[in-house]
């Protein structure tokens, strides 16, 4: 290398290195930055910043009888809040509102709804009617029943609608139907449940992953517009930590893996 190149990347050499700092430096903050907000509404708020008293008397928890929408029910519950519980079935919705109603002292309500479908929101609007609702946990959501190659999917055509009207359609239209009566009381607080797997996509769960990116943005582009008007959007915390085509290629190693015991079960029967 000639002297002159060699100059020339001694002068770059400590902008570049300030300029990296600056740059991992700053992805830090913001990713401290998300975190702490989440502990902050939904930890450390213990009651204070999520309870009826700031934001309104009535929760509503879509997915509500297993899992994380079940655990959230629960847990506003014993914040005092009267429970909404949208799910599937008619039956698990009983057993969940019985168990909150007795062990919490609060009141709740059911409305069975398949999110795979798009003519639930008609019903679902009037079983709300009249509540002040003051926290919505967008919760209900499907994945795949095994990792697999996008074309090979069983029934794709199917597939794609259900994972479509489940992950993302149900996220918005519950939004919708919720939204306009907090923004008129000025507060509220939305919890829509993304996952890990929308901060990359994640080969042989690609339409799964690529939903609950959406359901990020949606969230995080939701907290800009109305923030100001007193309400509380918060989806799951997403930053870039990892190289892309690193964490690319061991996800689709991993989904390779799981897909190959899955089909391996099957043929054994």
């Amino acid at each position: 290398m000639s002297s002159g190149g060699e100059a020339v990347l001694r002068a770059a050499e400590t902008p570049l290195f300030w300029l990296g700092a600056l740059t991992a430096a700053w992805l830090t903050v913001c990713s401290v930055c998300r975190v702490l907000s989440g502990i902050r509404v939904w930890v450390l708020g213990n009651g204070r910043l999520v309870s009826p008293t700031n934001l309104g008397t009535w929760a509503v928890v879509t997915g509500a009888t297993d899992g994380i929408g079940k655990a959230y029910a629960e847990e506003l519950a014993r914040r005092g809040f009267s429970i909404v519980l949208i799910s599937r079935s008619q039956e698990k919705l009983d057993d969940v509102s019985k168990v909150i109603a007795s062990k919490c002292g609060v009141e709740t309500k059911t409305i069975a709804a398949d999110f795979s479908a798009v003519d639930i929101y008609s019903k679902i609007e009037d079983g709300l009617a009249g509540l002040e609702i003051g926290v919505l946990v967008n919760n209900v959501g499907i994945s795949y029943p095994y990792p697999e190659f996008f074309l090979n999917v069983p029934n794709l055509d199917s597939f794609i609608d259900t994972m479509v009207n489940v992950n993302i359609t149900s996220v918005c239209q519950m939004t919708r139907l919720v939204l306009p009566r907090m923004v008129e009381r000025k507060k509220g607080a939305i919890l829509n449940i993304s996952s890990a797997s929308g901060m990359y996509p994640v080969p042989l769960l690609t339409v799964y992953s690529a939903s609950k990116a959406f359901v990020d943005f949606f969230s995080r582009g939701l907290q800009a517009e109305y923030k100001s008007k007193g309400i509380i959007i918060q989806g799951w915390a997403t930053t870039a930590l990892l190289p892309a085509k690193i964490l690319n290629s061991h996800l689709m190693g991993m989904g390779l893996s799981q897909r190959a015991r899955y089909l391996k079960k099957q043929k054994q029967g």
